[in-house]
């Protein structure tokens, strides 16, 4: 039985304890009819409401810190640098999606850079290129996060912020400051399916972000070694799983390559045709006992295929 009279406060200490998927079961409401009261209730009192075990510490945006999760048993699915395009749907995207349909994940993350902001870069254009306008990547992202929440309706889903998704309300802050808090131009009030945040912890094992403290050709191997702490970036389109062995355990720098494809348009101007070490795919993390298993790569072989567990997957 749905509650539309329940009163914004106690909405409001529903969602804080039970978070979106929880306040949806109490309330007997869909999760999307739950983000858009959400939505309505900060719009209208002028405030932010956080999910659970997140950290309302905003760091020059409007994106909690952290966001904490326990996981006993069950698979993450963690892709990223979409840098969704207009009319571009990439085989790592589609076989995103497939996998969110069969090994139905109980969480899925977009670990940064859905959105490219081609056209609000602090770069300079190149020549005469021809780069797709906010609103068409908007449409863009929309469509192909739409494309993931259908297929893991279930899953909890969340977006650590990335640098290119930043763009959108960097740019904004800077030529007009004066519509901070405004609904639409933070990027989450376009997604509002998805849980923003700069990190997501799971079982204070696993750090998951766009992009460490570390950078360089051995940033994957560095986060973790600093860290103490597995450390699950994307940024550098590697694609890759690097162990770390000392006195406390064995623990994992991973990279989540990219879900776009790396001779795309988006890329082909500014690496003015250089080749680059960059690899289309993601990662499979499976939980058992609440301990983190040897991470996954599914790794993009051609225009049709990936490969993953020793088997080729058309998508």
């Amino acid at each position: 039985m749905s509650h539309p009279l329940c009163p914004d406060a106690d909405f409001i200490a529903i969602f804080k304890q039970y978070g979106p998927a929880g306040t949806a079961k109490r309330l007997g409401m869909n999760e999307r009819a739950v983000h858009k009261r959400r939505t309505r209730i900060e719009k209208r009192h002028g405030i932010q409401i956080p999910a659970p075990h997140s950290r309302n510490t905003r760091v020059g945006s409007e994106h909690p810190g952290r966001i904490c999760l326990d996981l006993q048993a069950g698979v993450v699915l963690i892709g990223g640098d979409g840098h969704y395009w207009p009319g571009i749907v990439s085989t790592a995207h589609r076989a995103f999606v497939k996998f969110c349909k069969t090994l139905k994940p109980q969480i899925v993350v977009m670990n940064g850079d859905a959105f490219d902001g081609a056209t609000i870069s602090r770069h300079p254009p190149i020549g005469w290129e021809n780069r797709p306008s906010v609103i068409e990547e908007m449409e863009a992202v929309q469509e192909r996060l739409g494309e993931i929440e259908k297929a893991a309706f279930k899953a909890r889903k969340i977006w650590p912020l990335g640098n290119h998704d930043a763009r959108f309300e960097t740019r904004l802050a800077t030529v007009a400051p004066e519509y901070a808090r405004v609904h639409g131009f933070h990027l989450k009030d376009h997604l509002p399916l998805w849980e923003s945040c700069w990190s997501c912890w799971i079982n204070d094992e696993v750090v998951i972000k766009h992009r460490g403290p570390k950078g360089g050709v051995h940033a994957v191997h560095n986060n973790t070694m600093a860290a103490g702490k597995t450390m699950v970036t994307n940024h550098l389109h590697s694609l890759k799983v690097t162990p770390y062995t000392d006195y406390n355990d064995t623990r994992f720098g991973v990279d989540c390559g990219t879900l776009a494809d790396p001779d795309g348009p988006q890329f082909l101007d500014y690496s003015e045709d250089n080749f680059k070490n960059h690899r289309s795919g993601f990662v499979v993390l499976t939980f058992r006992g609440g301990k983190l298993m040897w991470p996954e790569v599914v790794a993009v072989v051609d225009q049709e295929t990936v490969q993953f567990r020793g088997g080729l997957i058309k998508v």
